[in-house]
């Protein structure tokens, strides 16, 4: 798998013209692109320069008839996890430099969104580019390879982490433990508990994810 084959759906800047920023989502198991690209509709109003773009994972998701996997989730063991978002880290870092050079954007003008694995690929990615993004802000998530984070990280971009209380896929203790390790490294990180929510994004998250955005790319 390379960068230059991933695609999926796209929202140009609601003001028009040239792309001041750039918002690329990741979904998460068993969705696609579509899953994610119709949060950029509430969200163009405070980023009205931004282009988002919601690749689809590259492969047919192995846990159910339909949707897209970023990597296997059959085995949720620490090393699965770290050898799938490590293995898929190189095509996504290419995708994301090919859209930033096309739009003639810098990391600075970027912002990384994901939701459940598309979180824990963020993540990952995020602390390991050669220069700090805008931000980076992860729905429903983990902080894979945690414990390799504080050898191999070089970018310290502004993180928030929004977790539903009731979630019952990612527990909501992986947020808080993502938040005590970027912490513990000073990488600025908050975090939002959105209470009564499963495995998904409730109205409260959407705002506060909204919110952040724009002040990151404003920073």
């Amino acid at each position: 798998m390379t960068g230059d084959t991933l695609s999926g759906p796209e929202r140009p800047p609601q003001a028009g013209g040239p792309p001041g920023q750039l918002v690329v989502m990741l979904h998460g198991v068993g969705a696609d692109g579509n899953d994610l690209i119709g949060l950029a509709e509430p969200w163009a109003e405070r980023l009205p320069k931004a282009h988002f773009i919601a690749p689809d994972a590259p492969e047919a998701c192995d846990m159910a008839p339909t949707g897209r996997q970023w990597f296997s989730l059959q085995d949720r063991s620490a090393d699965a996890l770290l050898a799938g978002v490590a293995n898929v880290a190189p095509a996504l870092n290419g995708f994301i430099d090919a859209r930033l050079a096309a739009f003639g954007l810098s990391d600075r003008q970027l912002a990384l969104v994901g939701f459940s694995q598309g979180t824990m690929i963020s993540l990952y990615i995020a602390f390991r580019r050669a220069r700090a993004c805008a931000g980076v802000l992860g729905y429903s998530g983990a902080l894979v390879g945690a414990e390799r984070l504080a050898a191999e990280i070089v970018a310290r971009p502004p993180t928030m982490l929004v977790h539903g209380d009731a979630d019952e896929i990612v527990p909501v203790a992986a947020t808080l433990h993502a938040a005590q390790v970027l912490g513990g490294l000073d990488a600025p990180c908050q975090w939002h508990i959105s209470q009564g929510v499963g495995h998904g994004i409730a109205p409260d998250g959407l705002e506060i994810g909204g919110r952040f955005l724009a002040d990151a790319f404003a920073a």
